[in-house]
Formats: structure tokens, sequence, C-alpha cells
């Protein structure tokens, strides 16, 4: 590797411009690649809410819908908003009671229960299905348009409403969150580092990497809001330590080499070797999530691991090439680290070991409980602020009509009406139904099949399947509304084995179901493949065991500290924590296990080895734990969004957490554990040590 960091010394002028250049198509890309607000439209597409959701575009046209509220209007007032609306590209149709009595339909025979269903006091409710999905471009388009034609009187509410102010709210803050983590980053690296510009430094060379990473997410063509929000904070935090690396390793090559281009050569040799290995750790996080069938992991884990890739060759190619242009500029800035060098706490941690083991055994306890038992939300938009128009239109179809959920049922076209109206009777019988509407609603006595007008019959009916709407009084990803879809489930395959009932409830229900087995799987897979990377480097049994154990009960603390604080968390907040820390984390351990191994391998006595393993790695671990700290937690608290304002808090918590029990327990483990892995691990016993044994069991053998 020493050619290859001469040939970056030697070019670094044109490898800058060569990355420059780079970042042209990149920010293309970036600025090309369509972002996916809708969290549902990851599932897996063999389930029948997913089919349904085929059908119900293929059938009908139709993809999402929401409902408009109006507000103190006249009846032709509502009438000639729904007009309005129709005419709205991408809104496929608009039903309302208005709309049915001004299609030849005389209102006096209408059902009494159909007008309650749309009218209540001074307030009237309007279905509005859209040509294409929840979160698709046109429907988003579609909502914000309507916003535009339709007055203060009227709340569109629904899933495709709140995709769309997601979107803007997503839209006004990423950027922000690049600027919050890089300011507080660079303020940690200025306190910690020797020198005030090669923070500045660091970032630009991270930049590339994120600029590079995004931008070549143009090949998938799409990303979901959650990657693309938190990709830019989570490669700045797990890639940092890489810059922190080299330029480390650059000032100790100074003072073996005079020459500062030699100096460089040998520091990125030494770089790429250390941070090669230390990042395969991160990257089998991330690429663990890609194996679950909720393919929002997929979109992440791809992602974020190659934003560590990006990062390691950014490290290595266009931050030394920028340290060697402005060299005397950083020279010039430099100054004495403020930071204390924690000497006294590897004396006390080394002589109190067998405190810290108790302590830890005793957390374990609470923290195992608290991560079992911790609250998990999957309706996100009961974590979005409640000015939103969307939340706004939500709240009031809740507080007038008692209606916090819609479900849409796919049931065989040619089901004659008294079936359909038995069947029809039989939800409405289900608790916490509101109401039930199809076409067979309309159909009856007072008015047959065929006086029905043919765009209210296409709105409701397909040659192959109807459309019934069932509005529920029970809130998304509750357990009543679970409860509620399957005694649906079990009514509607009764009278039609085929039929499906499609809508966010259902999808969230199985949203829930399918992430739960996901995040098992995960989190074993993680596990697995992190403790394999380990034993491999260390050709240890043990060390694997201990090391990995170690960050476990860092992240059992941090996911069970919401339990005891009562906080909520987002669904995927176990397996992005258990993952990203995991990953992340663990190389505070094995840099500290790297250097004990070292000491115990040059003779020195267990304590000793242990002391100076802490001491030496203690500054490290502590300047990368603040970095990842820094790079989320201005985040979490800044954003609106609650998904990501929580993951972030979660890992800016996570961050210290690790650093501490790695710090604290992983000391005392090696002073409990040593004799066992120095006789699992290899290189841990001096070479003395080692021919004495060989010379021993060669003398018992004769």
């Amino acid at each position: 590797m020493t050619r290859f960091g001469e040939w970056i010394a030697k070019h670094r002028i044109p490898v800058l411009i060569i990355g420059i250049l780079l970042l042209i198509p990149s920010l293309f890309g970036y600025l090309h690649t369509r972002v996916n607000y809708d969290i549902l439209s990851y599932l897996p597409k063999d389930i029948n809410t997913m089919q349904g959701q085929d059908i119900l575009k293929d059938e009908f046209g139709k993809g999402g819908f929401s409902f408009v509220i109006t507000e103190g209007m006249t009846e032709k007032q509502i009438a000639d908003t729904a007009d309005k609306i129709s005419a709205i590209d991408h809104v496929a149709d608009v039903v309302c009671y208005e709309s049915m009595t001004d299609l030849n339909v005389p209102k006096e025979i209408l059902p009494q229960k159909l007008y309650d269903a749309f009218n209540k006091d001074d307030t009237t409710i309007m279905a509005v299905f859209f040509d294409d999905t929840t979160s698709a471009d046109g429907t988003l388009a579609a909502i914000d348009e309507m916003r535009a034609v339709t007055s203060k009187e009227c709340f569109i509410s629904g899933m495709s409403a709140i995709t769309a102010d997601m979107k803007h709210l997503t839209e006004s803050e990423t950027i922000i969150y690049a600027v919050i983590a890089v300011i507080l980053t660079s303020i940690v690296l200025m306190l910690t580092m020797d020198s005030f510009l090669i923070p500045v430094f660091f970032m630009l060379s991270i930049g590339f990497a994120v600029v590079w990473n995004l931008g070549s997410n143009f090949f998938f063509g799409e990303i979901s809001f959650i990657t693309q929000a938190l990709a830019m904070v989570l490669q700045l935090g797990v890639t940092m330590d890489y810059s922190i690396f080299l330029w480390n390793s650059y000032k100790e090559m100074q003072t073996q080499y005079s020459d500062k281009q030699d100096a460089m050569a040998h520091a990125i040799a030494m770089t790429v070797g250390s941070v090669v290995s230390s990042s395969l750790t991160t990257v089998a996080g991330f690429l663990a999530m890609c194996f679950m069938s909720f393919t929002l992991g997929l979109d992440l884990g791809i992602v974020m691991a190659k934003g560590v890739v990006c990062g390691v060759i950014s490290c290595i190619t266009i931050l030394p090439a920028m340290i060697l242009i402005f060299d005397k500029a950083i020279a010039k800035t430099s100054h004495r680290a403020i930071f204390p060098k924690f000497e006294r706490v590897s004396a006390f941690i080394t002589n109190h070991a067998p405190v810290f083991l108790i302590a830890a055994a005793v957390l374990l306890v609470p923290a195992v409980y608290g991560y079992k038992n911790y609250d998990v939300y999957y309706n996100l938009d009961s974590t979005l602020p409640a000015e939103l128009d969307s939340v706004i239109a939500n709240t009031k179809l809740s507080e007038e009509y008692n209606m916090n959920s819609t479900h849409l049922l796919l049931t065989d076209a040619d089901m004659d009406a008294k079936t359909a109206r038995r069947m029809m009777q039989e939800i409405q019988d289900v608790d916490g139904v509101q109401f039930t509407l199809g076409f067979n609603s309309l159909v009856g006595p007072a008015i047959p099949e065929e006086a029905v007008p043919a765009k209210l019959r296409s709105i409701l009916k397909s040659d192959q399947w109807q459309l019934m709407l069932i509005g529920s009084e029970y809130k998304v990803a509750s357990d009543a509304v679970n409860t509620q879809i399957e005694q649906l489930n079990r009514i509607v395959t009764k009278y039609d084995r085929d039929s499906l009932l499609i809508g966010e409830a259902p999808a969230t229900k199985d949203l829930i179901e399918i992430t739960d087995r996901d995040f098992k799987i995960v989190s074993i897979l993680s596990i697995a493949v992190i403790f394999l990377i380990i034993a491999l480097n260390f050709k240890s049994v043990t060390l694997p065991v201990i090391l990995v154990s170690v960050i476990e009960l860092a992240i059992m603390i941090n996911l069970g500290l919401a339990y005891y604080m009562q906080t909520s968390l987002p669904f995927i907040a176990s397996v992005v924590i258990g993952t990203i820390q995991l990953g992340a984390t663990v190389d505070y351990a094995i840099l500290m296990t790297t250097r004990y191994r070292t000491e115990r391998s040059s003779g020195k006595e267990k304590k000793e080895a242990v002391g100076i393993a802490l001491k030496t790695s203690v500054q490290s671990v502590v300047t990368s734990a603040l970095g990842f700290f820094a790079a989320t937690v201005g985040v979490g608290i800044y954003s609106q969004i609650g998904m990501i304002s929580s993951l972030c808090m979660l890992l800016a918590r996570g961050a210290l957490i690790s650093m501490v029990v790695v710090i604290a327990v992983l000391p005392s483990m090696f002073l409990l554990l040593d004799k066992i892995i120095c006789r699992t691990s290899a290189g841990f016993l001096p070479e003395s040590e080692k021919q004495h044994k060989h010379r021993l069991i060669f003398v018992s053998s004769h």
C-alpha cells in the first residue's frame, strides 16, 4: 500500500481536481433521485394488502385517497368545490352526498345512513380518489393543488395529505440537518484535535463522500425519506474516525520522515489497513439490514454501506491531498489539545475492576426488562407537529365523525345485492365500525341497479370487483383496529374467499407482523457477521463473545431507557440501533483489544497490559463517541419529524453509552478473563511463554 500512498501524495492536485469533478454528476444524481415518503410501499409486493392496491389501481384507476371535510358551506358551494377538485390532474373521482344526488338520483330516496355518513352538523365530507399511489408525485402534486383551489373551510385528511406535509417538512429540514451536524462535530474536533483548521478539511473530505454517495443513489431510481434524512448525519458520524486516524498517522510518520510527502505516503498505507479492517464491522451492520423482507431495510442498508465505502475512499485520497496542499495553513492554526488525557481514569478503572463488573451485572437486569417492554409506534402522523394541515384535518375527522381510519374492501362484482347488503350489515355490527359504503348502499327496492348512473357505477364497481368503504373509529396501528381487521377478514372471506381488505390500517397491521419477524432475523444476522469478523481478526473464540456482549449491553441500556423514560420509539428503532450502534461502536472495543493484545504479547502482566490499553485508547474512544454524539444530537433536537428525531437521539445516546461501557466494563472483563483470552486467542502470549509451553507439552508427551 506504500506505493498507492506515494502515488496519492505525488498527484495530490490531480486527485483533488478529480474529486471535485466527480461532485458535478453526483450533485445532478442527488437532485434527480426521487424520494419516497410512503413507508408502507416497502412492504412485500406479494401480500394481500399490496396486491389489493394493484387491483384498485388497475381495475378502478384509483390509488391513494383522502377525505376532504368542508365546514359551513351550502350544498351549492360543496358541489362547486367537488367540481374544482375533480378538475385537478391526477384526481380520479370525487364521491360526496351532493355528487350522488346530482346524478339523477332523487335525494329523498337515498338511505338516511348514507346522508349521516357524509354529513354532521354544518360539516360535510367527500372522498377523493387519486389515479396513482398514495405517495406518487402526481398524487402529492394534486394534494397541493387541492389546498390551493379550496377555501380555508376545507380540510384535507388521509395518508396522501400526511405524506405531502412530510415531504415539505423533510425538504425544508434536510439541509439544516447537515449544517447542524457539521457545526457541532467541528466544535468537538476543534476541542479534541491539535489544529483549528483540520476539522474543516475533515468536514470537506466527508462532504465529498456524502455527495458521491447520495448522487449514486440515482441508479436506484428512488430512496426513502428516512434514508435521505439520516444518510448525511450517519455517514458523518460513522466515518469521521477514519479521518482522525489518517491525521494521527500522518503526525506520527512526520517524526520518522522529514519529507512531508513521504510521511503522508506511509500514513496512507497505515490508514488503508486499519480503516478497511475497521469499516468491515460497520458495513456488515448495514448490510445485515438488506435481508429484511420489509425493503426499507434494503434501502437504508445499501445506501449506508455504500456511504462507508465512499468515506474510506475519500479518507485515503481527498483528505491526504487537501492536507498536503494546505499544510502551511493547517500548521499556522495548530494549538495544544484542549481535551484532557484521562490518565487517572485508567488507573481508577483497573484498580476497581470488580466494582464495574458488579455494576454491569446489576444494570443488565433492568436493561433487559426495559429492552423487552419499551413502547413502539407505527403510525407516523402521531409524532408530526400538531399545526400541520393534514394533522389538523385528521383531528377534525376524528372529532366530528369519530373516524380515525378507513378500510377499502374489494369483493366479487357478481355478488348479488341481497348477499352484499347482508355482508355489509354484518360488517356494520363489528365494534368500532362507523359506516359502510358501497354500490349496494344505493341499490334497493327504491333504486334498482339499472337506475344507478354509469358514472357512479364505475366509481364503485368494475367488471370483476366492487369497492366498499368502511369507516372505523379506531386509530391506525392500535390493538383495537388490528382486532377489528381480523374480525372483518373473517366476515368477508365467509362471503367471498378472494375478497381483499386494504388501506392504511390493514397495511400497517401487515407492517407490524412482518417487521417483528424481520428485526429478529436482522439482529441475529448482524451479531453473527460481526462475531465472525472479530473472530477472524483476532483468531479468537472468546473475544467475539466478550466484545459483542459489551456492545449488546450498551444497546439494551439504550433502548431500555425508553421504557423507564416512558418514551415511545418508532418501530424501526430496534433494528437501526441494533445494527448501527453495534457495527459503529464495536470499533471502540476492537481498538482497545488490539492494544491489549500488543502489550500482553510483549510480556507485560495482565493488569499493566490492560492499564496501558485503556490509557492509550480512552482519548480516541471519547473523541470518536463525542463526534458521533455531536453529529446526531443536534438533528434529534431540531427535527420536527418524530421518527427522525427519535432515531437521532437514540444514536446520540447510544454512542455515549457504548463509550462508557467500553471504557469501564471491557477492561474489567479483560482482567477477569485474561487467562481464558490468552489460551483461546492468537498473539496474546509472549514468544518466550509459547516456547516454554511447547517444551512442557513435548516433555509431558515423552
